[in-house]
């Protein structure tokens, strides 16, 4: 019986297995450097046979390809979840710069061939001086044995900010898109802190693009090859003419540099400590040269400045007296769109006007502000007759003409018949008749029913068997003094346990480190998921460095895998668990730069999760 059920097992898992669509997906770097090797990998979530690869008509194939399986099941509730990937590599080195796109591959799953996506990779060019500091280094490194590393990593060339703008000359109102961008070569920036000086854009109005997260890509300027990390993006309008100057801003940077030591032999280079540099990097102020707007504007000038339509649309245009007629008109374009005015409805007599409502739906780009202004102009025809709107006029400053242009609606004639319901007849006519009698956009306002009165019989009080009623001034009394001061009693007992549960500070240290751990860990298991090596390594880091930091009171820039073992030690811990700590930190280090399987990712998930687990059970 047994043996049937578990076969009966094996076939829903099989049929739920196959039940999964087939994903079979290509994966490179989007940016690659001439003579440098890549690796561009195929998987697919079921097992698959003849793959049949694209031709690497402009890269070389130096190794593959290595095939790797990995599979994990979960149990969740009594159901059971299972994954499988089956990834092929191959090592390829590009052979020209450019922009050069790979091919999609092929493989059959059960009989079906299934293709996946193509890629598109920009080769950068080598380093121009990448001979010359190779030679120069290796001669300083000969007649220098012994140097500071921080001196030579991070100098101006090897670590610095841009100040990028998409345009120099503008006119007034018009958008341009300002960046401060990261350039950085040969340094291992660990972080940006939060002590960031940006100017005052005095003289611009501004709008912010968020950047949720700060990702690098190459990028070859000035002849070098650069990591780059755009830091901060706005939007800005300048308010007036002239040349308008913006103001240096600074950006404070986490330098991991090697420690200053005397070398003896090669390994102590392999075996080098290393320290945390502070490094403020300015990024220079630029100067923005204003033209004014021509004066010949036209009346009907808006204030817009880009490039806009305009789509009118009216409700109906015969009604009944004291009925509402609605126009409205969508503006949509890029430019100034918070800064336009609302064009103005010429209604006439006979109508009473409403405030117009304003909808604004838009977007910030780096393209700029675009999106729609709906504006919706609501009147209420009182007379009967026919009735003329005469044409709503537009007008913006064109970017790209460099000139006025005015946009107009159409001219609408509404026919408002007699209202058998009005109270004051009104004559049918043109632009004629008896105008009713009315107060213009009144409100009318009722006093509800359904007010109830305080019961005074409630209050009462007991004494000898006996009910006393209390007075009005007695119940309010209770109500004023007796609640309040229940509620005051109330918060002093928490703020008091509060007090004693923060003046505990190891308590407090060791529910943040556990809480934070876990919180990278969860990242970590996010990203192991999805295959992603490069966040999954960077957790599993931050994970481990953050929780020795928090459960020690130590910042995570003072410590580094040497000094760890000086003060674990000190602290009277295991030599086997310092060990796993080294183990787990120089895993996740090294194999952050070097191709690791799957089975790899998962020991050192399991080893670290396990290994915050035993330092929670120690005094540290």
């Amino acid at each position: 019986m047994r043996k049937i059920f578990t076969i009966f097992l094996s076939i829903c898992f099989s049929v739920t297995a196959m039940a999964e669509e087939v994903v079979f997906k290509s994966q490179a770097p989007s940016q690659v450097i001439v003579g440098r090797p890549f690796q561009l990998s195929f998987s697919v979530n079921h097992r698959g046979k003849d793959l049949r690869a694209p031709e690497f008509a402009d890269f070389n194939v130096l190794a593959g390809p290595y095939t790797s399986t990995s599979s994990s099941s979960t149990f969740v509730n009594g159901h059971r979840t299972s994954t499988f990937t089956q990834t092929y590599t191959y090592t390829l080195i590009a052979q020209h710069p450019g922009t050069f796109t790979i091919g999609p591959a092929t493989i059959t799953v059960d009989g079906d061939n299934y293709q996946s996506n193509g890629l598109r990779i920009q080769v950068l060019p080598e380093d121009e001086q990448t001979t010359a500091d190779n030679a120069a280094s290796s001669a300083t490194s000969q007649r220098q044995p012994t140097q500071n590393s921080s001196d030579a990593q991070v100098g101006n060339n090897n670590l610095f900010v841009r100040t990028i703008v998409t345009k120099t000359r503008v006119h007034e109102q018009e958008a341009l898109l300002l960046t401060y961008k990261l350039y950085f070569a040969n340094v291992d920036v660990a972080q940006l802190t939060n002590n960031t000086k940006l100017p005052e854009f005095t003289g611009f109005l501004k709008q912010e693009l968020n950047i949720d997260n700060i990702q690098t890509e190459l990028e070859h300027y000035n002849g070098r090859n650069y990591q780059t990390a755009v830091l901060y993006r706005t939007i800005l309008f300048p308010q007036h003419s002239g040349d308008i100057k913006i103001a240096p801003a600074s950006f404070e940077a986490i330098i991991r540099v090697q420690a200053k030591q005397q070398v003896r032999s090669i390994f102590d280079d392999f075996f080098a400590s290393y320290t945390n540099v502070t490094k403020v990097v300015t990024a220079p102020g630029i100067t923005i040269h204003v033209s004014s707007l021509p004066s010949s504007k036209p009346a009907t000038f808006s204030g817009g400045v880009g490039t806009f339509n305009i789509t009118p649309t009216i409700s109906q245009t015969e009604v009944l007296a004291n009925e509402a007629i609605t126009i409205r008109l969508d503006i949509s374009g890029s430019g100034n769109m918070k800064l336009i005015k609302t064009p103005a409805i010429d209604w006439p007599e006979g109508f009473e006007p409403y405030d117009p409502k304003v909808t604004n739906n838009f977007s910030t780009t780096t393209a700029g502000v675009s999106g729609t202004k709906s504006i919706e102009y609501l009147a209420i025809a009182r007379n009967a007759g026919e009735y003329t709107i005469p044409p709503v006029e537009f007008s913006y400053f064109d970017i790209d003409s460099k000139q006025y242009r005015t946009l107009s609606t159409p001219e609408y004639t509404i026919r408002v018949k007699r209202n058998g319901n009005e109270s004051v007849a009104a004559t049918e006519g043109t632009n004629t008749g008896t105008t009713p009698t009315y107060t213009p956009q009144e409100e009318i306002k009722q006093l509800g029913t359904d007010i109830r009165y305080i019961d005074t019989k409630l209050f009462y009080v007991a004494q000898g068997g006996k009910k006393f009623r209390l007075s009005s001034l007695g119940a309010s009394f209770a109500f004023m003094y007796l609640i309040p001061l229940l509620i005051a009693i109330g918060v002093l007992f928490i703020l008091r346990k509060k007090i004693r549960e923060n003046a505990d500070i190891r308590k407090v240290r060791y529910k943040h480190a556990n809480k934070t751990a876990k919180k990278r860990l969860r990242a970590a298991e996010k990203a192991l998921k999805e295959n992603d090596k490069e966040h999954f390594y960077a957790e599993i880091e931050k994970a481990a460095w953050t929780y020795l930091s928090d459960r020690l009171s130590i910042p995570t820039a003072e410590l580094n895998k040497d000094n760890i073992t000086t003060i674990l030690t000190q602290k009277g811990i295991d030599a086997c668990l310092i060990n796993a700590v080294k183990d787990v930190l120089s895993t996740a280090e090294f194999a952050r730069y070097a191709p690791t399987s799957n089975h790899t990712m998962d020991d050192l998930f399991q080893s670290t999760t396990q290994l915050i687990n035993q330092l929670e059970q120690q005094k540290l």
